[in-house]
């Protein structure tokens, strides 16, 4: 998916009918135009005016240009240093923490699949301690991709829609609303869209179309390819903040719905040189209808053990411009490939599957074609990260010492609308500072009242009693939702915690954190966690064929 706004060349490679074009780039590249409520989500998805920054220092002008922006948005934070920020100037909007192709031109930058490039991404200062995001951003790409489990977003499940998840966005603290502040930020975004004149950059980009003619799709001088569908619509003069504000939601659901990688004509994976290999030995691409991915995977298994004569990937089938490495799906590649589907016979995996290695057993919740699972687990990140601050056996002392479901109470959880005297010590990024401060995921949001939207799905999910127990609660300790694997050259660094700048990095925690478990050393440990069998010897080849993976996404 193309950004109207900041685009890199055209590559020849692969994007199919994954990516869609902006309205001035109509026929660029034989592509029709983005569906226009897509057009318009982009638009919002961009805009600059929603966030308080904007609301304090805009002198009741909502086209005013700030003679000053916030200062968060002045640098792109890497691993490795700055970059001038695209919004430097403006106040907070969501390609902030999900940037595309702002950075392509640039040796510490690069293209992102809406992600960006900070272990943790810098948010207003309100004077309330936290200035950055307490995890890393997720790449938005596939966020919706049919599954067979609920739709959960956010590492914690927090929100269960798209449109929930846009809310929660443009009145939280990332555009930097308190929690006292949601009525306020929603009565000021339906101020921007009402009162936007349709003068700003932004909106030249897309049409120059007011918000309010935008939304309301009647005006003839709409041109047709931005006139939205009636379901969309809404008569900005007449609608009541609440009525704009999930009219304005509704749109960004659309837009970052449709943020896809590759697909075939038949709707299957083909952007990675791992899809190139499967088509090129008629190895099926995705499962049977009624088949899982996990079931899926296995099959992939079998089929690829009795393939005696790969016909591999070289760069003759491909390029990349966007990776630094070849288009290739080699014997290294196939190796990687086997032990990443490899499962044990049992699980602690005996002591000769331990010796041999070979195991990687990530199927378990990285089942191919999604390469997630779209579960909640806990592979040590957190513990991973508290330890390395306060010292090992420390992250294990505090959850021993943690309220149950019966003693939890509004202050230990994080701060809300309705519970804005939450302290959120358990959604926080853990530092020396502040012992008894980390992030405990899942644990923060199920049975959480003052988050209704995920609670029917998560207890299916987890098959928690009714009521919810204290073992429920103590179960989702430190787990968080799985990503997808695929394009992990362009979302780097990784984890929620941000913590591990390559995917080597996240192999080897996995051989640490295996041991852990299997030693009883990973408090509410994923049980597959101790099924992994790989020794320092099969790194390489899981590392190449993760690689495999990539694809040019922009």
């Amino acid at each position: 998916m193309k950004n109207l706004l900041w685009s890199v060349p055209a590559i020849g490679l692969l994007l199919l009918s994954s990516s869609c074009q902006k309205l001035s780039e109509e026929g660029e590249e034989g592509e029709a135009p983005d569906p226009a409520e897509v057009a318009a989500g982009e638009r919002l998805f961009l805009e600059t005016r929603f966030a308080q920054f904007f609301s304090q220092n805009c002198g009741g002008d909502v086209n005013a240009v700030l003679s000053s922006g916030d200062p968060a948005l002045d640098d792109t934070v890497t691993v490795t240093g700055a970059l001038r920020g695209p919004f430097k100037g403006k106040s907070m909007n969501c390609r902030a923490c999900h940037l595309v192709d702002e950075h392509a031109a640039s040796p510490l930058g690069g293209v992102r699949a809406y992600a960006d490039f900070a272990r943790r991404s810098p948010i207003p200062d309100r004077g309330d301690g936290r200035t950055l995001t307490p995890r890393n951003s997720p790449t938005l790409v596939d966020s919706t991709v049919p599954r067979s489990a609920p739709l959960f977003l956010h590492f914690d499940g927090e929100f269960a829609t798209l449109e929930d998840l846009a809310r929660g966005t443009f009145t939280g603290r990332n555009f930097g609303w308190l929690p006292a502040e949601q009525s306020q930020a929603v009565a000021h975004l339906a101020a921007v869209i009402r009162g936007d004149n349709g003068s700003g950059d932004l909106a030249a980009q897309f049409g120059g179309l007011s918000y309010a003619v935008l939304l309301d799709g009647t005006n003839p001088g709409i041109p047709p390819e931005l006139v939205i569908p009636s379901a969309f619509r809404i008569d900005a003069s007449t609608a009541t903040d609440q009525q704009i504000f999930d009219a304005v939601a509704a749109l960004v659901a659309a837009y970052v719905d449709s943020l896809r990688f590759a697909r075939s004509p038949v709707d299957a994976f083909s952007g990675s040189p791992y899809d190139v290999f499967l088509a090129k030995n008629g190895l099926p691409v995705r499962p049977d209808a009624g088949e899982t991915d996990l079931d899926y995977g296995r099959r992939l298994r079998g089929l690829l053990a009795g393939l005696a004569a790969p016909v591999f990937v070289t760069p003759t089938d491909g390029s990349f411009t966007l990776h630094a490495q070849d288009f290739r799906f080699g014997p290294r590649e196939f190796e990687g490939l086997k032990v990443f589907l490899a499962e044990p016979s049992s699980i602690p995996p005996s002591g000769s599957e331990l010796a041999a290695g070979k195991i990687g057993s990530c199927i378990s919740c990285h089942a191919p074609p999604n390469f997630s699972d779209f579960k909640f687990h806990n592979i040590g990140a957190a513990q991973n990260e508290y330890d390395a601050i306060h010292g090992t056996g420390q992250f294990a002392a505090l959850v021993g010492a943690l309220p149950t479901l019966a003693s939890r109470t509004d202050a230990d959880l994080p701060p809300t609308g309705s519970n804005p005297s939450g302290t959120g010590r358990f959604l926080d990024v853990p530092r020396a500072s502040a012992p008894g401060r980390t992030d405990l995921g899942l644990w923060n949001v199920f049975a959480n009242p003052h988050v209704p939207g995920p609670q029917a799905a998560l207890a299916s999910l987890l098959g928690a009693s009714s009521p919810p127990s204290n073992a429920d609660l103590a179960g989702t300790v430190a787990r968080f939702k799985t990503p997808s694997l695929r394009d992990l050259g362009q979302s780097a660094p990784y984890f929620h915690t941000g913590q591990k700048d390559s995917t080597e990095d996240v192999i080897r925690h996995y051989l640490a954190f295996s041991v852990l478990a299997r030693a009883g050393q990973v408090p509410n440990a994923a049980p597959e966690l101790s099924g992994i069998a790989v020794l320092d010897a099969d790194v390489d080849a899981l590392r190449a064929f993760l690689r495999s993976l990539n694809e040019d996404y922009q």
